[in-house]
Formats: C-alpha cells, structure tokens, sequence
C-alpha cells in the first residue's frame, strides 16, 4: 500500500482514484443492496467534488461505473505492488493467466470472469493479503464465493486449507485440523488460506473455534502441554533469531504473531436467518472480518456465462446460439 501511495503523489489524479477506491472497499463493499450502493456512490460523488473540484471523476461514479481496481498484482503475480490497473483488459489478462496457472496445478476450476467475478477476486486479495486479514463474502449460493476465493488464495501464494465434513466428523475432528494449520502457519512461517462455509457447520460449538481465532488469533486449549512444549522449542531459535529472549513466554506469543499473520480466512456464508443469529452469537465472524457482499450478477454476467457454456453446444447457426 505504501509503495502505491509513494508513486501516486508524481501523479495527485492518481492518489485521488486511490482514496475513492479504497472509500468504496470500506464503506460500499458492506451494503447489503445494490439501491443502498448507488447511494453510497452519489455521497461519495458530491464529496468528491467538493474536495477534488479539478479533477474528474464522475465516470468512477457512473450506472454503471467504469471499473477502478487497485490490487497488489498489477504487474505481474509475483511483484506484490499495491497499484491501479490501467484497464479493464489488463485486468482481465492478469486474472484469466493466474486461473490458468491455478488450473494446471489443482482440479480445473472452469470459471468465466466477467468483470463482477474479477472485482470480487480483487476484493478478496486486498483482504487476506494484509497482516490478520480475513474476509467474510456474504451471498446467495451459487453466487461464485468459494471459487473467487480459491483464485484469490492462489494469487497471494497462499496454500487453501478446508475441511472434510462426514457423519462422523466431531468439534475434536475440527480441532485437530486446526493444530495442523496453526504448525504450518507458525512453526514452519507458511501462508495459509482457510476456507469455512456455512455448510461446514455441523455443530455451533465450531463457530466458538471460528470466533477466537478471529478475534485473538489464538484458541483457548487447541493444543494439550506436551505440544506447546515442542512448539516452543521448534520455534525459539526463529524468536532468538529476531531478537527476542527466547523465554517460553515470549516464544509462544511470537509462535501466535505468527499464526495470526500468516493464517487468514475466507467465511462463505449466506444471507439468512441463521448467519444473523450466528453474528449476534459470535460477534468476531463480523466484527473481525473485511465484508464482501455478492449482490445478484448484473445482466452481462449472466450473458457472459451462458456465452460460454453454449460455445460448444452444437446448433444450427450462430444466430440461434445468439438467440438462446
């Protein structure tokens, strides 16, 4: 971020495109309805041109907007370079190699990234990509959530960690693969990206789990004596090495910055019932997330996505796929 906003002041049109982005990543990205984002938007507007009069910005603020996304991957997948992509086309290029590349290590994910689905991958880089970061997309099923994640996981070189649900899966199932990603993530310094749908919740006690990790980045009684004991002593040559005095006190605490700076989450879950009573319950599942909010897909990229799954239907003509 840093970096971006040091290149920004050579160019002052720059900087002000970065505040009205990041603006919209706070306050636009939690509203619940597209009506409460065009309002948002024309609040944001007015400002805009009461603080920044000289410059233009009223295509940003458009029905629709032209897209204004900042990523750390502008330049490439590896150059963690906080900065606005210059088009729409730039974008687009960027994301569809990194899908590529994500498809020719793991199972293919065959998704059309139409301009919502990039901004929301995008979004989600921005989150878990910062120290602590977690993300929380809220949407209806089917919207993409968990797919836009796994791509935005790969983007920040994140390994994706899930659970497997079965009949005889328990709260000591959970906890067990949870002392595995707290190791990776803060015995051996590994990025680690945990994805937790709501589907997952087969017992509200996991989401007591979900809640200290997120506010605390550490869980009460995760790991019995014996493993703390052996945690503190794979880990205190790498606090020594830091400066620290390796004290069991002080490497543990180091082992936990660790955890929490390198495990994020990616919470998918619904709009319903059930995710505002959980909210209200475990307050951390909100108050300790960034919110993405899936509104429905606009008309294009419901268009973009039957374009290409007819692509290979055989028709009669061209007209007639066109049609359908």
């Amino acid at each position: 971020m840093l970096q971006a906003k040091v290149e920004a002041i050579k160019e002052p049109d720059h900087l002000i495109k970065l505040w009205v982005h990041e603006c919209e990543r706070i306050y636009g990205d939690r509203l619940v309805s597209p009506e409460h984002l065009i309002g948002y938007r024309s609040i944001a507007q007015d400002l805009a041109k009461k603080s920044f009069s000289k410059f233009n910005l009223n295509k940003y603020f458009a029905q629709p907007p032209e897209p204004l996304v900042f990523a750390h991957f502008t330049e490439s997948l590896d150059e963690k370079l906080y900065n606005m992509f210059e088009n729409g086309d730039k974008l687009s290029e960027m994301l569809n190699l990194a899908l590529r590349e994500y498809n020719e290590l793991n199972a293919v994910m065959d998704l059309v990234l139409f301009e919502d689905a990039m901004k929301h991958v995008c979004k989600v880089t921005r989150i878990i990509n910062n120290a602590g970061g977690h993300a929380m997309m809220v949407g209806v099923g089917g919207s993409g959530k968990q797919s836009l994640s796994r791509l935005a996981a790969f983007i920040c070189a994140f390994s994706l960690q899930t659970i497997v649900i079965s009949a005889s899966y328990s709260t000591n199932d959970l906890k067990t693969d949870l002392q595995g990603m707290f190791m990776k993530a803060g015995v051996k310094d590994e990025g680690l990206c945990f994805q937790f749908t709501e589907g997952q919740i087969k017992s509200e006690s996991f989401l007591v789990f979900i809640n200290d990790l997120l506010s605390s980045g550490e869980i009460a009684d995760l790991f019995p004596q014996e493993d703390m004991d052996s945690i503190v002593n794979a880990v205190s040559s790498a606090c020594k090495g830091d400066g620290i005095s390796p004290t069991p006190g002080n490497v543990w605490k180091y082992f936990i910055e660790r955890v929490k700076r390198n495990l994020h989450m990616a919470l998918c879950m619904s709009p319903s019932d059930d995710f505002r009573s959980r909210a209200r319950k475990f307050p951390a599942i909100v108050n300790c997330t960034v919110i993405d909010w899936f509104h429905p897909w606009p008309q294009e990229a419901l268009l973009s996505v039957a374009s290409k799954f007819l692509e290979d239907v055989e028709m009669a003509d061209d007209e007639q796929r066109k049609a359908i």
